[in-house]
């Protein structure tokens, strides 16, 4: 049987990694945009592409676990943490849609001329760009701390000494799976037993 001590630790340092890759997205969003400004379409396009790109990695994380087989391992908690935190990262990725394309209308009207209903027009773009944009930091904020709670609460207990344990002492959010005693044995037949002899 495969020893897998230390893969916990290893499961928990990538999710981990990952959180980070979505706190520092929202760093870098942070930085982009004030009260006054918005990020430039260059800079807005880079940041969907990554944000995309981490949205890709959470499913791509549940899908290399959820068809792993390895009969001493369960990544039950490791892919529950992973899942977790889709829902907020697919709010983040919605409101940046939808602050993306407020930025593609303001790039496109930017030198028309100037009238009273397309004035109107920019500011409720800008308005509702600078919405999106502080919805998805916040969605990001939940993204990266749901993961780390998340992977928090993965148990790295030692396959061996989580065997030693008793049943009621073990912890439910491991990722190490306990290997199944075969039945005890049973009365051995012989090989060859006699016909039963008959009386004349």
């Amino acid at each position: 049987m495969t020893d897998h001590t230390g893969r916990a630790g290893l499961e928990k340092d990538e999710l981990y990694a990952l959180a980070r890759e979505f706190e520092m997205l929202r760093s870098d969003l942070l930085r982009s945009y004030t009260q006054s400004s918005l990020p430039d379409l260059v800079t807005a396009s880079q940041q969907l592409g990554a944000l995309t790109g981490l949205v890709k990695d959470l499913s791509d994380e549940v899908l290399f676990r959820a068809t792993d087989n390895d009969p001493g391992l369960d990544f039950g908690p490791v892919i529950a943490a992973y899942t977790s935190a889709s829902a907020s990262a697919g709010r983040a990725m919605n409101n940046y849609t939808e602050a993306f394309e407020q930025l593609g209308f303001l790039r496109r009207y930017a030198e028309a001329p100037a009238s009273a209903d397309l004035r109107d027009a920019r500011q409720a773009a800008f308005d509702v760009a600078q919405d999106r944009l502080d919805l998805t930091v916040d969605s990001l904020q939940e993204t990266f701390v749901t993961l780390r709670r998340a992977t928090d609460r993965i148990d790295g207990t030692p396959p061996r000494v989580l065997a030693a344990l008793s049943r009621s002492a073990r912890p439910t959010s491991s990722i190490y799976r306990l290997p199944v005693e075969p039945p005890a044995p049973g009365p051995v037949p012989l090989a060859y037993t006699t016909a039963p002899r008959h009386g004349r």
